[in-house]
């Protein structure tokens, strides 16, 4: 047999392998072996677009792009590789490019029953965009939703036997008779909902983007990674590491919601523990929290679902309020997705961003919320397709800069619920067990004791929860690629 044959055929046995490991959810061992097989064969499409699905899986939707517009070089009539790349960026919310790829897969699929009802329900998904564009209020004109509010005079009904906040004073009492409210499936009043929400509005407003954080000495400090709405893990979490208080201080490094279908069961929760004790826990924003995520996500439809369309619209108010980053004891950097495209940002320049708005698509907040590190130095391009990729001299410099010791970051699904790189510099943490019903990864928290701060990684499984599944309130075109 020559070279090319052997080549060929060698390609396709990891081809296969890879197929099996991507069946197992083992999606980073796929896209390993789906590169090695294209390494030895690149001329195959499906190659291209089995790795571009398993990206896809990964939330690495700029190398799922990449990876389909290959398979559809490769072999323009190759319908899959539109398919992929359409549902990438639909993922991404980018409806238009979406629209062009399912419109191109029904052309080559005229028969497709499928392909049809995607094109259908991406075409409706553009017209709705287009819709809601029109008829948007210009930001300068725009009045907050919170002003108009008045929760005091909503009336709770006589028959209604949850937990209830008397007066303006939220007790711990209120809150754990909430969550076990929220543990049998029941929604608290949405008076109590409105006087949560909007109590925390007042008190993120007041915060800094860079909120420094003091751990005095022999007290100890937990950070959290992404919970994605899986709210019975999040009580798992406090069945562990104990009630978020004074004494038992947490900090949720942003994404609470989207995902998981009891996103507003969790974001409740937090800020109902805020709002008791504001020393008792720390909540940064993720890129989940803002409307383009939401919309598509699931936590939009969920709240609109179990509250109201005005919840919609505070809940994007009191998400641009979020603080960007904290510092611990003046030595660990915590921020929900990573570092900058540009060297000598100091924590200043941080503290001076202006964060009250939706997530921009560049700058330094953008890449607080969005950026990944990566194994090798320097910079390089995102595999999400925002923000970017930064190496271990990038975190070095960083920290040097900064007199800090070591960077905390969530925003990636890790197989044992956290990652240590960059010669021990950064840790990644992520705290949402079996991610989605699928991944099959651990959740982890990190304790802190002051005062010498350091990291001490506790990992847990997944709990069984009620039958509802993730995404169960997501966009309806999403759902039907996930």
């Amino acid at each position: 047999m020559d070279t090319r044959n052997s080549d060929v055929s060698r390609a396709e046995q990891l081809k296969n392998l890879a197929n099996e490991a991507f069946k197992a959810h083992k999606y980073t061992q796929a896209i390993d072996l789906y590169t090695q097989a294209i390494e030895l064969n690149d001329q195959n499409a499906v190659y291209w677009a089995n790795r571009s699905f398993a990206h896809t899986k990964l939330e690495e939707y700029g190398s799922a792009i990449q990876d389909a517009s290959k398979a559809v070089e490769v072999d323009p009539k190759y319908s899959k590789g539109y398919y992929r790349r359409g549902a990438a960026c639909l993922a991404m919310g980018k409806f238009k490019e979406a629209l062009k790829d399912f419109q191109q897969v029904k052309k080559l699929c005229p028969n497709d029953p499928d392909a049809a009802k995607k094109l259908k329900e991406c075409d409706k998904a553009v017209k709705k965009i287009k819709f809601e564009e029109a008829i948007a209020v210009p930001e300068s004109k725009r009045h907050s939703v919170a002003d108009s509010i008045d929760y005091r005079a909503i009336e709770v009904e006589p028959q209604y036997s949850g937990a209830r906040i008397e007066g303006d004073v939220i007790t711990l009492d209120f809150v754990k008779k909430m969550m076990d409210d929220f543990k049998n499936q029941k929604c608290i009043h949405k008076r109590y909902a409105y006087q949560i929400v909007l109590q925390m509005r007042e008190m993120l407003k007041a915060l800094p983007s860079l909120v420094d954080i003091k751990i005095s000495d022999n007290n100890h400090f937990t950070v959290c990674g992404d919970v994605h709405g899986q709210f019975y893990d999040l009580l798992n979490i406090f069945e562990l590491n104990g009630l978020p208080s004074e004494e038992n201080p947490y900090l949720f490094n942003g994404d609470f919601v989207d995902r998981g279908s009891f996103s507003l069961e969790v974001i409740l929760t937090l800020f109902a523990f805020k709002c008791m004790a504001p020393s008792a826990i720390y909540l940064a924003r993720g890129n989940h929290e803002s409307k383009s995520m939401n919309k598509i996500y699931g936590f939009e439809g969920e709240v609109r679902s179990k509250l109201s369309e005005t919840f919609v619209e505070l809940f994007a108010e009191v998400f641009c309020c979020l603080p960007l980053a904290h510092v611990l004891n003046g030595k660990v950097f915590v921020v929900h997705g990573g570092l900058f495209s540009v060297d000598g940002v100091k924590l200043s320049d941080i503290k001076a961003i202006d964060r009250f708005c939706e997530p921009p698509e560049e700058g330094l907040m953008c890449e607080i919320l969005w950026s990944d590190p990566q194994p090798i130095p320097g910079r390089g391009p995102s595999k999400r397709g925002v923000g970017l990729s930064f190496g271990g001299d990038v975190t070095k410099r960083f920290l040097q800069d900064n007199n800090l010791d070591l960077v905390v970051r969530s925003h990636e699904v890790k197989d044992e619920g956290y990652e240590i790189e960059h010669d021990g510099k950064l840790i990644t943490v992520f705290s949402a067990p079996n991610y989605c019903d699928q991944m099959g990864n651990k959740g982890a928290f990190i304790r802190f004791e002051a005062p010498d701060m350091k990291p001490n990684i506790v990992t847990f499984s997944a709990v069984p929860h009620p039958d509802v599944k993730p995404m169960a309130y997501a966009n309806n075109f999403l759902r039907m690629f996930n």
